[in-house]
This record gives structure tokens, sequence and C-alpha cells, in this order.
């Protein structure tokens, strides 16, 4: 008898143990009477009026969405890259944060290092893919962007816009994500207008504001841009500074500037291509109450799925001519039927992509 107790109490502890070792939690996080705890760590600060901003505001959409049944923490962990993977560890290791968001493709070898070593730790990465083949991400859910359709639409505005037919794009630092923005531009100004120039420059890194209004404008005064994109962050403010500067016009990115600047600014900034960080970082944490969120997998969010899009304001419907804005409409139903298929800059090579930026010299 007290043997077979023995190998009841055996057997109950290898169940429980197994138990405690899968990877995802089944239960969705927040259930409970417990609040959903989230931290958006980022690596760089706040203030850039677009890309880290939005995420912020996605958390921001989600208190005012759930109140008392949500709670959350964001970091600014600076540009200094040494501060990234210790910041990440410590909030993994604190084990009470439901979810740990952290974005851009800076942030993916950190959390390739981390994730795997907590596997009840559920994380969001935004803006950035995971290779899932390449470890143990099953607590992992990416969030990416089809930036390359909203960019289209951006480039066949400026294109439209443009008196010189010579636009602009500044870049932070040259990545598939930003050349997928540059590839999707490129390609929507010249679907509008075949002989179209575009005038490429990158800061090298997206923090560096005087940097970026620098080169702004060496383009808008030596190389004859009237239309610039600025997709830099904090160093594209520099664009929007030096548009106001020689009264040309500069397309804001990822949240809508205009709104956000206010006048002066947004009367030379005829819209922005929206990155929808805040409306995507809203729909994973809906998805997490719903026990939804499809961990160990990306996503990738486009026009269809209110990813990405035009900035349609005041400004817009001032600075842009109706005709053009008709045709944007147009164009975005192209897209989402099919008609149009958009290129991206993922899946090439340097040469191809050198060759595409080449083109419109």
């Amino acid at each position: 008898m007290k043997k077979a107790l023995a190998l009841l109490l055996i057997l109950t502890m290898a169940v429980g143990l197994a138990a405690c070792g899968t990877t995802a939690p089944e239960q969705p996080a927040g259930a409970g009477d417990e609040p959903l705890r989230v931290a958006l760590l980022l690596n760089g600060t706040l203030g850039d009026k677009s890309f880290f901003d939005s995420a912020d505001r996605g958390l921001q959409m989600a208190k005012e969405k759930y109140g008392d049944r949500f709670e959350y923490a964001t970091v600014e962990m600076t540009t200094d890259e040494t501060k990234w993977l210790p910041t990440l560890y410590d909030y993994a290791d604190d084990g009470t944060w439901d979810i740990i968001i952290v974005g851009t493709w800076q942030m993916a070898e950190p959390l390739a290092e981390v994730a795997p070593q907590y596997p009840d730790q559920k994380f969001f990465i935004f803006d950035q893919d995971m290779d899932y083949t390449a470890g143990d991400f099953g607590n992992i859910y990416s969030i990416m962007y089809k930036q390359n359709e909203g960019s289209f639409l951006a480039g066949a505005i400026a294109a439209r816009l443009s008196e010189t037919k010579t636009i602009g794009f500044l870049g932070g630092a040259e990545n598939p994500v930003i050349n997928d923005f540059l590839l999707g531009y490129i390609q929507g100004a010249k679907h509008v207008e075949e002989n179209i120039k575009v005038v490429v420059s990158f800061v090298g890194n997206f923090y560096d504001t005087p940097k970026g209004k620098d080169l702004a404008l060496s383009q808008y005064q030596q190389n004859g841009v009237d239309v610039g994109f600025n997709v830099a962050g904090l160093a594209g403010l520099g664009q929007i500074d030096a548009a106001q500067e020689v009264e040309k016009f500069a397309i804001g990115v990822d949240s809508d500037q205009a709104l956000i600047l206010g006048e002066p600014a947004a009367n030379f900034i005829p819209t922005s291509m929206l990155k929808n960080v805040d409306q995507s970082i809203l729909r994973a944490i809906d998805l997490e109450y719903e026990g939804k969120v499809p961990y160990g997998q990306a996503e990738t969010l486009g026009i269809a799925e209110n990813g990405v899009g035009i900035a349609d304001n005041e400004y817009y419907q001032k600075l842009v001519p109706q005709e053009v804005r008709d045709e944007v409409t147009e164009l975005s139903e192209k897209i989402l039927s099919g008609e149009i298929v958009v290129d991206t800059a993922f899946g090439k090579t340097n040469e191809e992509i050198q060759a595409i930026k080449d083109s419109v010299k």
C-alpha cells in the first residue's frame, strides 16, 4: 500500500513539473483579478513625434480602454546600446510583467538571447521579425508592417505636388525596413510620374536632428527637391525644420506629424505616411485579453489591416488638390485589390536595391 502511494506521489509530481515547463502559458494574461502588466522598453527616447511616441501612445490607448485592468511602464533605455541587453534581462528577471515589448531591428539580437531563458515570459517585438527557425522563440510575437504600401501612396503624393519633378527621401540608418519605405516611395512616385527624380540621403542614425536638417537643406537648396519624405525618427524632425526654413514640403512619417507639431510646421506637411504602431500594439493587447495572440509567429499589417496609411487631416485637405486625393484613394483601392503589387526591399540584395536607387537619379 505504501509503495502504491509513493508511486502515485511521484507520478503527480512528474505531471506538475511537466506542466511548469510549457513554453507559453495557455491562460491569457489579465484573465483573472490581477491587471495585465506591460513594460515597453524603448531603445531610444520619447519625443520623436513619430515612431517611439506612437508605441507609447498605444499603451496609453490600452489604459484608456481597460482602466484598472491594465498597467504599464514605458522605459527610455536611450541610444546607449550598452543599456539595452541588461535592461531587458532586468525586466525579464523581475517576473512581475505579463508582457515585455521591444521594437526595431536593433532589439532582435538581445531578445533572441533573453527570451529562451524565460520561457514563461511573453514578449512582443514590433517592426522586426524574428528568425523562428534559429531558436526557441515560442513566447515571442512579432508585429511587422507593410511600410512599402503606405510609402507608395506617399511617393505618388510627393510626385504630384512636386513642381521640379525632384523629390527627396531622408532615411535614418540604412536597413531593410528603411529601404522598404524607400522602394515603395520610389515605385509610387514613378507610377504617376515616370521621369521623377529621387534624391536619397541617410543620416546614419535616428536621433541626430541637426544632421538631418543639414542633409535636408542640401536636398532642397542644392538638388532641386521641393517635396521631401522623412523616415528618420528624431533626426527626421530636422527635415521638417528645413522645410519651414526654405518653404518647401516635408511628408511626415509614422504618426500624423502635422497634428502633433501644429503650426507653423503643419503648413509644410501635406500628409504623413502613417505606420500605426499605436494601433498595432493596442490590437495585440486586445488579442492578449482574448487569448488569441499568435506567439511564435509574425504578423504583417498593411493597408487592409490599418497597419499603414496616409494622414487625412485639414492640412491634407488644404495642401493636396482634390484630384490628387481622389487618385490616392484609387491607388489605395488598387493595392487592396491586388491590381497594384508594391515592391519590397525584403529578399533583395544590396545590389538590386542600389539599382533601383540609381534608376531615379
